[in-house]
């Protein structure tokens, strides 16, 4: 897999470089900042890009502007998403759209080497990957009062899990229960979510649950 680094700290970027060169990944390009990795993603069409949220030269959120940019210009080009916190500014919109191709995992997921290689896998191949934690702050918006309310505690455990990605098979080995069993408990959620009875996609799921998020 071709991969492009965002990440302005050197240490961290260097440490990404060596890992992923380690499991057969090729580093095509390494910057400090979102100015310089625009023009290299034009140039490049890596399969995925690597981004820090916060960049030079003002640290707020030049990362997740340019990850909008890449989803724009150059659908194809899978973005993961890194940060320290759930920067719900732009995230919404990030993944309001079309999420095959789209990650977002917390930087402590990082020290987890096995989980950070499966998310950056599933998006450079054209799946989604959402941090639990994304997941969870993104599903407290919606507290009050709304149809999430009426899910029980393992539909919710398997909505969760759905909006981090996972297929039907990998949510049922997770929680040790049979895909039958997850799958009546999906059909359960579309229906108190008024959700279409068509979103069989996996990534289509996703997208609906982050669009009614978005509601």
């Amino acid at each position: 897999m071709r991969v492009i680094l965002a990440e302005d700290s050197t240490l961290l970027r260097e440490g990404l470089s060596r890992l992923l060169a380690e499991e057969g990944h090729e580093v095509v390009g390494s910057f400090g900042d979102a100015i310089t990795l625009l023009p290299a993603v034009a140039k490049t069409e890596p399969d995925i890009v690597v981004v820090d949220v916060r960049m030079p030269p003002t640290h707020t959120d030049e990362g997740l502007r340019a990850a909008l940019r890449i989803r724009r210009d150059h659908p194809d080009v899978g973005v993961l998403i890194l940060s320290q916190h759930v920067e719900k500014r732009f995230t919404v919109e990030l993944l309001s759209g079309d999420i095959n191709g789209v990650g977002y995992v917390l930087k402590d997921r990082v020290v987890r080497v096995e989980e950070f290689l499966d998310a950056l896998e599933r998006v450079g191949d054209g799946g989604s990957a959402f941090d639990p934690e994304v997941v969870r702050q993104l599903l407290s918006r919606t507290s009050h009062g709304d149809p999430l309310a009426t899910l029980t505690d393992r539909e919710r455990e398997v909505l969760e899990l759905m909006a981090e990605g996972h297929t039907n098979d990998a949510i049922a080995k997770r929680l040790f229960v049979s895909r039958s069993a997850v799958e009546k408990h999906v059909n359960a959620i579309f229906t108190k979510l008024e959700l279409t009875a068509n979103t069989d996609g996996y990534s289509r799921r996703v997208l609906a649950v982050l669009r009614y998020l978005d509601s």
